[in-house]
């Protein structure tokens, strides 16, 4: 086992190389997810396949549950690992990353014949795609949280999705073009599979990490043990309980970003190349913006970035309830990247600075597992919204949401660093015996 000292001197020693083999990982990872945008080419995709408003709100809501609902499952099981590397390669391969391929062939052998069941299994395969991911995201978390200072995770960030999107644009430019020249399904069919080959070599970055064992552990625990000591973690962190409500409202004001795209097809016929602009600008957007705000949370803290995607959450809304022509989706999806780029660099990072490094993973674990039932309840209500409020009831209710969770965040919540800080300070200056 190795002692703190070793420990932290094999960190610094191997961090040019950790810096750079997670954005390999990081870049490459962003380029094949953006190739298939979730937020565009697969909203479009399932409007093709079906006519049903419920089954592009899926799209989001799967990948929420997915990605957050694991979380705290695998949490216990990671924390007591010395090394996360392993169990997380063998989860990443083909359990999450696969599936795009599957997805790919599966468009192009069925789409044509039966297109009710390819968008059944296009949704199912996603489902095993992000579950998969979820699975794996506390025990990466704390990878990284291990080989990176917390001085340098939100530059990091901002440089990983910041170059996979300038990738991106790249990417989504080529996807505008597939889907334009080439013929329907074979269109989508090879975005996916360009995507999978982005993610295969995401993967390989991945496998290069040079992870020191943990200094520290958690001993093992039953489950049923584990979750009923949770509760205690709301009861004496206040501001944490905070931070969690002002996530949950920002979450519903993202119940209309899926809709964009299928918006404006629908009000002003966006060719395939327009769609592949839309990309773009979302890509570009995040590009600039993930390295910004990885700057500011480094210097700033987390939180006011996080202030920031809210607040381009309930802009992008209210430009696409008000925008007089498609060239208003631009600014749309402009913010739309805005937002996730606040995500990309800071929902996680902060959650870090909230806890001990033993709790890393019960931390993120917990947040995601309690944010996921309005993460996954929030597009389908946006379909709901859109069915039976039309569009412009969607994007006011949005635009809403947005700007109450900005306020939360700003008014409401502390920045953790902050507090941290000022308890280290009054940890130095209590006497031994006078603290309670």
């Amino acid at each position: 086992m190795l002692q703190d000292a070793e420990f932290e001197q094999q960190v610094e020693r191997n961090l040019p190389w950790n810096f750079s083999v997670n954005l390999l990982d990081i870049v490459f990872y962003t380029l094949g997810t953006n190739i298939v945008a979730r937020q565009t080419i697969m909203p479009l995709l399932i409007s093709q396949l079906t006519p049903s408003k419920l089954a592009v709100g899926l799209i989001p809501a799967i990948d929420s549950m997915g990605f957050l609902l694991p979380q705290l499952l695998m949490a216990n099981y990671t924390e007591k690992l010395r090394r996360k590397l392993p169990f997380i390669m063998a989860i990443s391969s083909v359990f999450e990353r696969g599936p795009y391929l599957a997805i790919g062939l599966v468009i192009w052998w069925l789409a044509t014949r039966a297109p009710q069941m390819t968008a059944v299994l296009l949704l199912l395969l996603l489902a095993v795609s992000t579950f998969s991911a979820g699975i794996t995201v506390p025990a990466w978390y704390d990878l990284i949280a291990k080989v990176i200072p917390a001085n340098r995770r939100g530059i990091w960030s901002g440089l990983g999705f910041g170059l996979g999107a300038l990738l991106g644009v790249a990417g989504a430019a080529l996807a505008g073009r597939i889907l334009v020249e080439w013929p329907f399904p074979d269109n989508f069919a090879i975005c996916f599979i360009l995507g999978f080959a982005a993610l295969t070599i995401s993967w390989i970055g991945l496998a290069l990490n040079r992870e020191p064992d943990s200094p520290t552990v958690k001993s093992g625990t039953t489950f049923s043990a584990y979750v009923r000591q949770l509760p205690a973690i709301l009861r004496r962190d206040s501001n944490y309980l905070r931070f969690l409500v002002a996530r949950s409202v920002h979450s519903l004001g993202t119940m209309a970003i899926g809709f964009y795209v299928v918006y404006g097809s629908e009000r002003w016929g966006l060719s395939g190349e327009e769609v592949g602009i839309l990309t773009a600008i979302l890509t570009g957007s995040q590009a600039v913006l993930n390295v910004l705000w990885g700057l500011l949370g480094d210097r700033r803290g987390h939180k006011i970035v996080l202030c920031a995607g809210s607040a381009s959450v309930a802009l992008a809304a209210l430009v696409a309830l008000l925008a007089p022509s498609p060239a208003g989706l631009w600014l749309t999806f402009a913010l739309v990247g805005s937002a996730g780029a606040t995500a990309n660099v800071s929902s996680l990072n902060i959650i870090l600075e909230f806890c001990t490094p033993e709790d890393r993973p019960t931390y993120i674990g917990l947040t995601n597992t309690l944010l996921a039932p309005v993460a996954v309840l929030s597009p389908l209500i946006g379909g709901a919204l859109a069915t039976l409020a039309g569009y412009q009831g969607l994007f006011a209710t949005a635009a809403v949401c947005g700007a109450l969770a900005a306020m939360t965040m700003a008014f409401w919540v502390h920045e953790p660093r902050q507090v941290a800080s000022t308890h280290v300070q009054v940890a130095s200056v209590t006497p031994p015996g006078d603290g309670l």
